[in-house]
């Protein structure tokens, strides 16, 4: 090995593809960069190694008896390379890496991965629970669910579902609410890092200009949501987040109106790299989840 010190890599890599290729043009493709800067790297080579590696002729470089056992045992080294470079970018897909922000992680996810499980047994998920949207053309994320408005740069982004915004909270508390009026009445938990403000329910329920009595600011969604599951207050929720919570009785949502946010849930996946089975089945699988969540949901408010 100590021999490669004195001799350049890409001197070597320009001899091997111009006597595999036959031409300093076509060598100088593949490499990405100027005939002339092939012919210098290989004068370098040849003055390094003490040998000549190729005969100047009218028609170009020929291979020199000299050389060509060296160019066949380089070419046979490079492939070793490019193989090893292959299988080292090579993804287990058997694992499929999904990054999401907890609160969906904890609200809705987890409730559901045992079905994803049954369906999808020859697939592990690594769940990255994160705020953070990770680079995913580095990264060893497969692709990423999100709430924005779907322009974040450098990915491509794919519309999983409108956010919907509409008041929770106990069944004890709910009890005593009769039009939408009632809802002043009560005390408010927040979500400090909430996109949107109370104002935009109370405007669609036609109490634009009111306010809410905060009791509690929570720094985090899911603290709010059993803090409306504990009897602490109402709290103005999503889809995801409480979908579960009322499903099971834990919450009410009351009134049944709900104010678009102008946001939604997608799916963020790399704009260079090829859609893995794995993350194609996952998001087929969301996607079944999320309808029928929502037909669930719908069926209740009705």
């Amino acid at each position: 090995m100590k021999d490669l010190n004195s001799v350049h890599l890409n001197g070597l890599r320009a001899a091997e593809a111009v006597g595999r290729l036959g031409s300093l043009a076509a060598a100088a493709e593949e490499l990405g960069v100027t005939a002339g800067a092939v012919s210098q790297q290989i004068a370098k080579t040849e003055a390094q190694l003490g040998r000549t590696l190729f005969e100047r002729s009218p028609r170009g470089l020929v291979v020199s008896d000299s050389g060509r056992a060296l160019l066949t045992r380089l070419s046979s080294a490079f492939r070793e390379l490019a193989e090893a470079v292959a299988q080292a970018r090579r993804r287990d897909e058997s694992v499929l890496t999904v990054s999401v922000a907890p609160v969906f992680a904890a609200r809705w996810l987890v409730y559901r991965l045992d079905r994803f499980a049954e369906h999808h047994p020859d697939i592990r998920l690594r769940i990255d629970a994160t705020t953070t949207l990770a680079d995913l053309e580095t990264s060893d994320v497969d692709l990423g669910i999100r709430v924005g408005a779907g322009r974040w740069p450098g990915v491509r982004s794919e519309l999983l579902l409108e956010q919907e915004v509409f008041p929770v909270c106990s069944p004890a508390l709910a009890a005593g609410l009769r039009e939408p009026a009632d809802i002043l009445k009560l005390p408010a938990v927040i979500d400090a890092h909430a996109m949107f403000s109370w104002e935009l329910w109370l405007k669609t329920a036609g109490l634009s200009g009111a306010a809410m009595t905060v009791r509690h600011t929570f720094n985090d969604a899911s603290l709010a949501l059993d803090a409306a599951i504990a009897g602490q207050g109402v709290m103005l929720a999503w889809q995801t987040l409480a979908g579960y919570a009322l499903l099971r009785g834990s919450l009410v949502a009351p009134f049944g109106i709900r104010a678009k946010t102008g946001f939604g849930h997608y799916f963020v996946t790399s704009v260079s790299r090829r859609e893995s089975k794995g993350a194609a089945a996952f998001k087929r699988w969301v996607r079944e989840e999320v309808e029928e969540g929502m037909r669930q949901l719908a069926a209740m408010a009705g």
